[in-house]
């Protein structure tokens, strides 16, 4: 019995011993080669992703004397999460985004977050648009078609919640031609498939917003970076990793990147560093040391679609439908039948199906949620953990679903569909925030959050929805972090010929939506509708999109409209 003990004894210590090492890894920092450059180059950008991508632009156009570096692990760019079949495509702009607008206890509906989100998707109209102007965006059909968004629901509850969404987001200007209705007919003029072989009984209701998009997030990134790239001050590298972040004591980065092609290293200096490297940016915000990476860690998720791309079916569905997620499922869940436009050709995506992975990229690694685990977050993980159960058991549920199961849930939105008219695929992978909070503990995040050092020599990006939408935004968050003093010294300025609306909310005036939205519809070749000056009926408005009218020129010569504007 003794000697049981005894090896029992040995094991446990042997536990604890490699529990520490584990948690405690890497014991020591290992020597990395010194940097190339003497004289430190303004920013390196980690990823080739939409958001390094759209950040360098900014910088190319405030300070084109800037040397940018731009380091990328595959073999291109735009091949995780940007690239159009790893993610949903939707220009999220609040319109259909049920999960944006939570029913409050005394009824009402708060609209809040759908305003903000499509505030800052008009920021990303007017980034785009300018670029088309500029020559780096190419044709805007290419990347950007108009697409309705629908809410569908069935149900009283439902249909009253819908109802009440209704009313209250139409007082906003941003919402102004959204429609809704409960007639069976109406909703199959929508959406026809939607109806077709649903039982006539069943109670519905749907929205219905002809000023969506579908939006192609790797053709834009892949267009936007051609364009830097005939810039002689941008330089991008496929194929190498970054495996160390090391400060200097002038607050410059030594960035070491292996060239996965030969597998040898090299260290450049910045002065500067931007991590966008999707679910691989907690690992690298990791690797830079700073004391603000001690409060996150990450939370992997993958999604899967039925894909179907008979023109039979992708010629009759024109439109992204969002659904209502079931009750205890967690945001991500929500179902969509989304009209997409992939690969130059359409495409109807239902989903998204939870598929949880290890991985923190799709190309990742089955090691990547274990390595980013240590004596800092671990405690606050198994916190989360143990207060998402409810998540754990919807993953577990998602990961023994069969074709069967997932053609069930896909009737309840296109009832006629046959299992042999779709396939599986596989999405890109996404990392939920978790995050340490002053007022809650450890909490679950679902969004993206902006990780700065205190002197704004580093920013890292993590988190996902609504993700590539509002990248334009989310960069200009990074220039204020990041830049302040630029910023307050010009910069400001300067972006204000590429976000014409910089400083001011197009949801507080009925003329400045007009006036953007007219310029953006033109050059991005989108529906446009005249939001009215007076007051929003509550009731629903028979609202048809109209192309966007032509600017005439500007008959007095006072009116301060800046250069662009007018071109745009």
């Amino acid at each position: 019995m003794k000697k049981l003990f005894k090896t029992l004894a040995a094991l446990l210590v042997l536990l604890l011993i490699a529990g520490a090492v584990f948690l405690y890894w890497p014991l020591y920092e290992r020597s990395v080669p010194p940097a190339d450059n003497e004289q430190p180059v303004d920013a390196v950008l980690i990823g080739g992703g939409i958001m390094s991508v759209t950040l360098a632009t900014y910088l190319q156009e405030l300070e084109p004397d800037w040397q940018v570096r731009l380091f990328e692990r595959l073999d291109d760019v735009a091949l995780e999460s940007s690239n159009g079949w790893n993610n949903a495509g939707t220009g999220h702009s609040g319109f259909a985004e049920l999960n944006y607008t939570p029913e409050l206890p005394d009824g009402s509906i708060e609209t809040a977050r759908a305003v903000a989100i499509a505030e800052q998707f008009e920021v990303s109209r007017q980034f785009w648009a300018h670029q088309v102007q500029q020559g780096r965006l190419q044709a805007p059909g290419d990347f950007i078609n108009p697409t309705p968004h629908m809410s569908f629901v069935w149900g009283d509850e439902n249909i009253e919640y819908l109802r009440k969404r209704h009313a209250a987001l139409i007082q906003n200007p941003l919402f102004h031609g959204m429609q809704f209705s409960e007639d069976p007919e109406q909703i199959r003029a929508w959406a026809p498939l939607m109806i077709e072989g649903r039982d006539a009984g069943q109670k519905i209701a749907a929205t219905y917003m002809p000023l969506g998009t579908d939006v192609n997030f790797g053709v834009i990134t892949r267009q936007l970076t051609a364009a830097l790239q005939r810039h002689p001050n941008f330089q991008m590298q496929l194929q190498y990793e970054v495996r160390a972040l090391r400060q200097n004591d002038d607050r410059t980065w030594n960035v070491t990147v292996r060239d996965l092609r030969s597998g040898q290293e090299r260290t450049i200096k910045s002065r500067f560093v931007f991590i966008g490297a999707g679910g691989a940016s907690l690992k690298l915000l990791q690797l830079s040391g700073i004391p603000e990476a001690q409060n996150y860690a990450g939370f992997p998720v993958g999604g899967q679609f039925l894909a179907f791309e008979a023109p039979g079916i992708t010629g009759r569905h024109d439109v992204k439908a969002y659904g209502k997620a079931e009750a205890g499922s967690p945001p991500m869940s929500v179902p969509h039948l989304d009209a997409r436009r992939l690969d130059g050709k359409p495409v109807v995506l239902f989903g998204p199906f939870a598929l949880y992975s290890t991985k923190f990229l799709k190309e990742g690694s089955w090691f990547d949620l274990f390595s980013s685990v240590n004596n800092h977050n671990v405690l606050g993980m198994l916190t989360v953990g143990s207060h998402n159960l409810d998540l754990v058991r919807y993953l577990m549920q998602q990961a023994m679903l069969s074709d069967e199961d997932r053609h069930a849930e896909l009737i309840k939105y296109f009832p006629a569909a046959k299992r042999e008219d779709w396939r599986l695929v596989t999405a890109g992978q996404r990392v939920q925030v978790i995050k340490k909070d002053p007022q809650k503990g450890t909490v679950l995040q679902f969004g993206t959050e902006i990780v700065t050092d205190e002197a704004g020599t580093i920013a890292a990006l993590l988190g996902a929805s609504p993700g590539a939408s509002t990248s334009p935004p989310i960069m200009l968050s990074v220039l204020k972090k990041a830049f302040p003093q630029q910023m307050a010294q010009g910069w400001e300025e300067q972006l204000k010929r590429i976000i014409p609306s910089y400083g001011r909310q197009l949801n507080d005036s009925p003329a400045l939506t007009n006036e953007i939205r007219s310029l953006t519809s033109q050059a991005l070749q989108l529906p446009y509708l005249e939001v009215p000056t007076a007051p929003v009926d509550p009731e629903p408005l028979p609202a048809e999109p109209q192309p966007a009218p032509t600017p005439e020129p500007a008959p007095e010569p006072e009116r301060h409209l800046n250069s662009e504007l007018q071109a745009l």
